[in-house]
């Protein structure tokens, strides 16, 4: 199934919302939609990652996800050109066009901060079309992730595993909310915003006060 409109259970994320989920510059997700998703790699699979929801971008949970693995690899030094060659090479070897969703991808993939990295029965290749490989590598984790019966990633912990917070494809369209319900954690932060006490949000809720403080935590981070 490829995400590109709108369907229960894909989630629905527009620019602004990656942006904040991840916390990044809203002109950078916007360019890797338009450039990057929708542009070069849209034009290899001849699809569209992105649809329109008034006027603006959205995409569903698995792009999310890429773009997540796209930002551990900037991080680390990788520059987006090798990320987009990856992207092509494991789509071919696992016949996907969300290469960056799949847990046997993610579980194989390393950088040496320069190229990607694919252990593929028991040889390292490097994911730039050279097929050459470089033992001085390290691996990038992905732990903040977890994976359905398929190995496609499911659900998405933009503060860790050790926070409430979680996107859910299959909640609240995959916005923001407090793991084991569908609260979305924005309205647990407009009423701190608001100036109600934590103990009251999280009486009125009945959830406990490490939630709101989780809530109120990603939205800090995520301004």
């Amino acid at each position: 199934m490829f995400e590109n409109k709108l369907q229960l259970g894909n989630g629905i994320f527009t620019t602004q919302e990656i942006a904040q989920i991840l916390r990044l510059p809203y002109y950078k997700v916007r360019k890797w939609i338009t450039q990057y998703w929708d542009g070069e790699l849209g034009d290899f699979y001849e699809k569209n990652y992105s649809w329109s929801v008034n006027n603006s971008k959205a995409v569903g949970f698995h792009t999310l996800i890429e773009f997540y693995v796209m930002m551990q690899f900037a991080e680390a030094g990788v520059k987006t050109r090798e990320v987009l060659n990856a992207h092509k090479e494991l789509s071919l070897f696992y016949n996907t066009n969300f290469p960056f969703a799949q847990k046997e991808v993610l579980d194989n993939i390393h950088t040496d901060k320069s190229k990607i990295y694919l252990n593929r029965n028991g040889d390292t290749i490097s994911l730039d079309g050279s097929k050459q490989f470089n033992l001085d590598i390290i691996k990038v984790f992905f732990q903040n992730l977890d994976f359905d019966n398929d190995m496609l990633a499911s659900r998405f912990w933009p503060l860790g595993k050790n926070h409430k917070i979680v996107c859910d494809p299959h909640h609240k369209f995959g916005q923001p909310v407090i793991s084991g319900t569908n609260i979305q954690s924005e309205v647990i932060y407009k009423m701190y915003l608001a100036n109600e006490p934590i103990a009251f949000i999280a009486s009125v809720y009945e959830i406990t006060s490490k939630d709101v403080k989780d809530a109120i935590e990603f939205h800090k981070k995520a301004a």
